[in-house]
């Protein structure tokens, strides 16, 4: 909507305001209002930020945060990364965007092969979009196109499992199963979880815990629906932020690929928040053989919040299909897709992962886990659980934003997950960068304990 200057009959006395055409609101011209700025109406921190440097955050009144859930669990190389800043600087200067079937793709190119590598999976064709939600809708539609040409399927139905988040656009919404995302039924557009994920909040067993044969609900949901309707099974490798960090039984995840592809089904893996390094493992799916998806979608670690991005990576077995002749044209990815300067900051985020050494890494993620695990026998604790640099730490009822408060006051910064279950629980993710140094892990596990330790005091 169009604004327009005030007319001469109004009150001129206060600075110079602009109002709405038939509406009866103005707003000060030069007095830009924070609530204006819709973001987040959780009651998380707000600093306020004129520096950062690896995992920890400057504030204006000279306070120094540390960084315990990577921003969104996204910043997976720390902050100020010289390495990141090299690449984009000899990018900006050779050209600052540059369509990709217009301007030749060199920097893409190199960083769809580096990428690759990375993860292990070196044939594999990549489709490089803004985000890891447009990375999840992207995903798809190729696996759609992909099952179509393969199979002749009669539809392209996507199925996920109760405890799954894949991002923020009203189909992903609709498709997933986080309780606090969730549209309205009247806005899901028919859609919604169709299998239990294996962790006791979404599937409970009155003698056992969960293990790989919970994997048969997907055999059952497909075949309830006729495999022929069913283009693929798009699940996390390893719970993110909706239960917390729950991480599958062995051989869950094997055994899905091998029920999907008896059915002629596709498995997509969303590693959006667990691809490149963050659970000890390029991808999180590399903890259990056999587990490797058909296709994989990767963003907050490769972006490591220098830059928004998001990567579909297709295996060489199917990628050919999507230039078939009975083939769909590809699915539209957007004006800035496959941005150079972004295609740059994502080369150095490489960089810096790769400086890392595997052994260190993977040894301080399990210390990480061994200093989490003790709190369980505190009382505002119920469960820690998780892998890697990936740990959900779930407390009794009523103690989320207490907790947030007292760490905060101790200068550390947590993420809360949205919980499971009924009643819902409810926690933290304990996600610090992947340079964090042995010390910064003390710390940070220090200030939570004693931040939980004061949760009983104050009691």
């Amino acid at each position: 909507m169009l604004l327009r200057p005030v007319t001469a009959r109004q009150d001129l006395s206060s600075p110079a305001r602009w109002a709405h055409p038939g509406r009866d609101v103005s707003v000060d011209r030069y007095l830009p209002r924070r609530d204006r700025l819709l973001t987040s109406s959780r009651p998380l921190p707000d600093f306020d930020v004129v520096r950062a440097s690896g995992p920890w955050l400057h504030c204006t009144d000279g306070r120094r945060i540390f960084d315990g859930s990577s921003g969104l669990i996204c910043v997976n190389v720390g902050q100020g990364s010289r390495k990141v800043l090299s690449r984009i600087e000899r990018q900006f200067f050779r050209s600052s965007f540059g369509g990709a079937a217009v301007v030749r793709p060199h920097v893409q190119v190199e960083l769809m092969d580096r990428l690759c590598h990375a993860v292990g999976r070196p044939q594999d064709s990549v489709a490089l979009v803004t985000c890891g939600t447009l990375a999840v809708e992207v995903a798809v539609g190729l696996a759609r196109n992909i099952a179509r040409v393969r199979g002749g399927k009669r539809r392209g139905d996507i199925l996920t499992s109760s405890l799954s988040y894949h991002g923020n656009s009203a189909l992903t919404l609709a498709l997933a199963g986080n309780h606090a995302r969730r549209p309205r039924p009247e806005d899901a557009l028919g859609l919604g979880p169709a299998f239990p994920a294996p962790y006791p909040p979404a599937h409970d067993h009155a003698e056992r815990t969960c293990d790989a044969s919970c994997a048969d609900e997907v055999a059952t949901a497909i075949d309830s629906r006729g495999p022929e309707s069913i283009a693929a099974v798009l699940l996390e490798p390893v719970n993110g932020t909706t239960g917390g960090a729950y991480v599958p039984p062995d051989g869950y995840l094997r055994r899905v690929s091998e029920i999907c592809r008896e059915r002629g089904v596709l498995v997509i893996h969303d590693e959006v928040l667990t691809g490149l390094w963050r659970t000890g493992t390029p991808l999180a799916s590399n903890h259990w053989d056999g587990a490797e998806p058909d296709l994989c979608i990767l963003s907050k670690g490769l972006g490591a919040g220098y830059t928004s991005v998001g990567a579909v990576l297709v295996s060489p077995e199917i990628a050919p299909l999507l230039r078939h002749d009975d083939a769909d044209p590809l699915p539209a990815m957007g004006t800035m897709a496959a941005h150079p300067l972004q295609a740059a900051a994502c080369l150095g985020v490489l960089d810096e992962l790769e400086s890392m050494d595997p052994g260190v890494l993977r040894a301080r993620g399990e210390r990480l886990g061994s200093l989490l695990r003790p709190l369980t026998g505190l009382t505002a604790v119920r469960d820690v659980r998780g892998i890697g640099h990936l740990y959900g730490v779930e407390l009794a009822p009523g103690l989320l934003w207490p907790l947030m408060k007292e760490a905060e006051k101790r200068a550390v910064f947590f993420y809360p997950f949205t919980g499971a279950g009924d009643p819902r629980s409810e926690g933290l993710v304990v996600a610090p960068p992947l340079n964090s140094t042995d010390e910064d892990i003390s710390y940070l596990t220090a200030v939570l304990r004693d931040a939980v330790s004061a949760l009983h005091r104050d009691g």
